[in-house]
């Protein structure tokens, strides 16, 4: 090879080979520091795009998890009511039935006509106040509460309403056992009402299934595309550990070869001596 002072091919080839060097240096210690492959369109284009799309549906699945959840919630508070006023329900046909028991005095049968009124008029407090974040669906006149169920949010689960009022399940505010004959129709009256009740607790339950299915759905596969995520963009972090070692020793001997390349014209002054 010819010796010149002007063009030094060597010191550029070994000039070439350490930047690229220091270039995958770059990328690699990115990685480690961040934890990504691909931190950024400018890793890979494509690679990035993908995942950006993939974070997307796990953001919008979050939102879907917390509309289930407050649908949830909602007929839980219901299902808690509906489950009181059946007790009441239970206890106010007692009362009734003793009450139309013809061998009992009017002083015990005042009693318990206190005692159902008292139950009656717990029922519709325990209407009026079963609300989840300001949505009732026992009372009268409540709306079906509905849920999303997908990330574009065309599909959705709905849940009707139940009314529970005293009115919805056959009562009146004025229903009560202070006579003999009315006790006895009560009786009738109340199991009716029990009935009513119980059947819109069986409602209720199917749509708190509905919306517990959908739940445990929408959280596996938001924890797949997670996982799909991050076997696109995170870093092998051995992997990479391994290969900055291997890169840091391809600096040094880059250092070395262009030290050499660069010693080489001096040679060229021992010629003249």
């Amino acid at each position: 090879m010819a010796l010149s002072v002007n063009t030094n091919i060597g010191a550029m080839t070994a000039l070439q080979y350490l930047s690229g060097t220091q270039a995958s240096m770059a990328a690699t210690q990115n990685a480690i520091s961040t934890g990504y492959k691909v931190a950024s369109a400018k890793d890979d284009g494509a690679t990035y795009a993908i995942a950006q799309n993939m974070r997307g549906n796990v953001a919008a699945y979050s939102a879907v998890s917390d509309s289930l959840n407050r649908g949830m919630s909602a007929v839980d508070v219901a299902m808690s009511a509906g489950q009181s006023i059946s007790d009441l329900l239970i206890q106010m046909k007692a009362k009734a039935l003793a009450s139309s028991d013809k061998s009992i005095d009017t002083a015990s049968r005042v009693a318990l006509n206190n005692d159902f009124t008292a139950l009656r008029d717990q029922i519709q407090t325990i209407v009026d106040n079963a609300s989840f974040n300001g949505f009732n669906l026992i009372k009268s006149g409540a709306s079906d509460i509905t849920a999303l169920a997908s990330a574009d949010g065309t599909k959705k689960i709905t849940v009707q309403h139940q009314d529970l009022s005293l009115t919805g399940i056959g009562l009146t505010a004025t229903s009560n056992i202070s006579v003999q004959s009315g006790a006895t129709a009560m009786v009738g009256t109340i199991q009716t009402a029990l009935t009513n009740v119980n059947k819109a607790l069986a409602s209720f339950s199917a749509g708190a299934k509905k919306y517990s299915i959908q739940l445990g759905f929408v959280s596996k596969l938001s924890d797949t595309l997670t996982s799909g995520i991050g076997n696109l963009v995170d870093a092998n972090m051995a992997a990479e550990s391994a290969k900055l070692t291997s890169l840091q020793t391809k600096q040094q001997l880059g250092v070395q070869a262009l030290s050499i390349a660069n010693s080489s014209p001096q040679v060229v002054l021992s010629l003249f001596q």
